[in-house]
């Protein structure tokens, strides 16, 4: 009678238990280490798996550029790739800093005056991506439709852009993007 009153106190556990209640706090040892264990068997089993989502070393060694821009003359256009964009630069010749320092900005879509988007106002440099949906505009080479104001045009809906990479015209929301960039000395930056 009695071992049946044990087992109704204490369920689980019978009077000839002879763990008693200390081979409970053993189970649970036994199950954290084995939790343990495991835990770290499957953060090892992962771990290259994971590894392999970082970008490899050439890609970050494309993480930034230098560009010699000795070689650009007044009026031309160089375009660079960083980081797998195009990075438009622009030497612009005086008439068309005059003409991106005349604009009012209160009439802008993305308000930004010129001496805001660039270092040097002779030197324009900016992701050649449109705002949009991610074309490549015109205006790179002689020839191309550089749009009414100038700078560049995309044909795909007919975002127009100024000559400091203003957007002017058309749906993209935003101005052509400026890159984090540094001159490095009078005819050279490094991009990123």
């Amino acid at each position: 009678m009695a071992a049946t009153a044990q087992s109704q106190v204490n369920p689980g556990h019978s009077v000839d238990d002879a763990h008693g209640p200390s081979g409970e706090s053993r189970r649970d040892f036994l199950i954290l280490a084995a939790s343990a264990v495991g835990g770290v068997g499957v953060a090892c089993t992962i771990w290259p798996f994971i590894d392999s989502l970082n970008p490899s070393r050439d890609t970050l060694a494309l993480s930034s550029i230098e560009v010699d821009l000795s070689p650009v003359e007044v009026g031309q256009r160089l375009t660079v790739a960083w980081r797998g964009k195009p990075v438009f630069i622009d030497h612009r010749p005086p008439a068309e800093i005059k003409a991106a320092d005349d604009v009012d900005v209160a009439t802008l879509r993305d308000p930004q005056k010129d001496s805001d988007r660039v270092k040097k106002p002779e030197w324009l440099v900016i992701v050649g991506v449109c705002t949009h949906l991610g074309c490549i505009p015109l205006g790179q080479k002689q020839g191309d439709d550089r749009g009414q104001f100038g700078g560049w045009f995309c044909p795909c809906h007919g975002s127009t852009y100024d000559t400091s990479g203003r957007i002017r015209l058309g749906p993209a929301p935003l101005n052509l993007v400026v890159p984090p960039y540094d001159f490095t000395s009078d005819t050279a930056i490094k991009i990123g």
